[in-house]
């Protein structure tokens, strides 16, 4: 243990499961006080029985402002400011053009590109200067995926939050960042690919086409966003670093 982020004030939204929980740990390991967020209680209760160590879990819809301002009045009660930001809340469900419904459209859109924005900007008051954004983006963001337009778009959004935040922060010296994961193991990913054999044949196939031959683990995702939250990466700001094997390079 490094301990890079002791005593560092850290937020994981959508940190009870996946890519948010592991990254939720990974931080907890390093010394810092983790707030992680979760719509179900009992998904959020064993999530921070997992984690272990300095988490609190703040049950939240980042869709929802309300909640969000629940978020950050928890934080307040013990911090006086927050040092590390990683806005992972978010999902998808695939829909083909054709059959793209209004509450499609608006759910996903309410969750991946309101919510993060709103997480952001509500957390601005609080956030230290010289603090480090995290957002997660995807692969899809600059590759097309069949029946996933809409969720494309919203990492698209995620991606391009990046790049003009870093210039609405420049006076502060905010840095802000976006990871995105490729074919990434899971529970999400397993749902929306059907579970069970389905699942497991999709990830397969999806792994013959990744020139490091495999799906990634969260706990690799995990690395580069406490990477991009480090003073070793004090001179990355506005970038979208892939974490996918190599497959959104070829």
């Amino acid at each position: 243990m490094a301990n890079k982020f002791q005593d560092k004030v850290v937020v994981v939204t959508g940190g009870t499961s996946g890519i948010g929980l592991a990254t939720a740990k990974a931080f907890v390991a390093e010394g810092a006080s983790v707030f992680i967020t979760g719509r179900r209680q009992d998904a959020l209760d064993a999530a921070v029985k997992a984690i272990g160590g300095r988490v609190t879990g703040v049950r939240g819809d980042m869709s929802q402002l309300g909640d969000i301002d629940r978020l950050y009045d928890a934080v307040q009660q013990r911090h006086a400011q927050i040092d590390v930001l990683f806005a992972n809340a978010g999902g998808g469900e695939m829909a083909p053009l054709g059959a793209i419904s209004e509450e499609h459209y608006e759910k996903t859109f309410a969750t991946n590109v309101k919510g993060v924005l709103f997480t952001v900007q509500k957390a601005l008051p609080l956030l230290k200067d010289g603090a480090s954004v995290i957002l997660t983006s995807s692969t899809t963001s600059i590759s097309g995926t069949p029946a996933f337009s809409v969720y494309s778009a919203t990492k698209a959004a995620i991606r391009n939050f990046a790049r003009n935040w870093i210039l609405d922060l420049k006076d502060r010296h905010i840095r802000v960042n976006a990871v995105s994961p490729g074919v990434t193991d899971t529970a999400g990913l397993n749902e929306l690919f059907g579970g069970g054999e389905q699942a497991e044949g999709t990830k397969d196939y999806l792994a013959s086409l990744i020139p490091a031959g495999r799906v990634g683990q969260p706990e690799e995702i995990a690395k580069a966003v406490l990477f991009l939250a480090s003073d070793d990466a004090s001179f990355v700001n506005g970038v979208e670093l892939f974490v996918d094997g190599g497959q959104a390079q070829i």
